[in-house]
């Protein structure tokens, strides 16, 4: 079952074996920190850091999965295999299609979280 981007049987999983508290302060953490995780990866296409942009979409890619957002850590693998191409406005698309896939499971993941 889904609930908007993520999957609910993730969520509730995650959720039963943490605790309400705990997946708050999982849930809370993650939307503090994606942000910057996200500066990272457009930073890493100005710079050509092609370590620092599959880092950044590795951890992306992980937090995404722990809480069943499976569109956003989708698009995530796929920037994360592969890497950074020539061209930067198909790289531009992918981090804005990324951006949006996080939008909305962060907003999600705040439903969830306050019920």
């Amino acid at each position: 079952m889904v609930e908007g981007s993520i999957d609910l049987s993730v969520f509730n999983e995650l959720q039963d074996a943490t605790g309400s508290n705990f997946i708050k302060e999982l849930v809370e953490t993650f939307m503090e920190e994606a942000p910057g995780i996200l500066a990272e990866l457009k930073s890493a296409t100005t710079t050509g850091d092609l370590d620092q942009f599959r880092r950044a979409a590795h951890s992306i890619k992980s937090n995404a999965n722990v809480f069943g957002a499976h569109e956003l850590a989708e698009l995530a693998r796929q920037m994360e295999l592969s890497g950074l191409g020539s061209d930067q406005d198909a790289t531009n698309k992918e981090i804005a299609a990324l951006d949006a896939s996080y939008e909305r499971s962060a907003v999600d993941l705040k439903d969830l979280i306050d019920g």
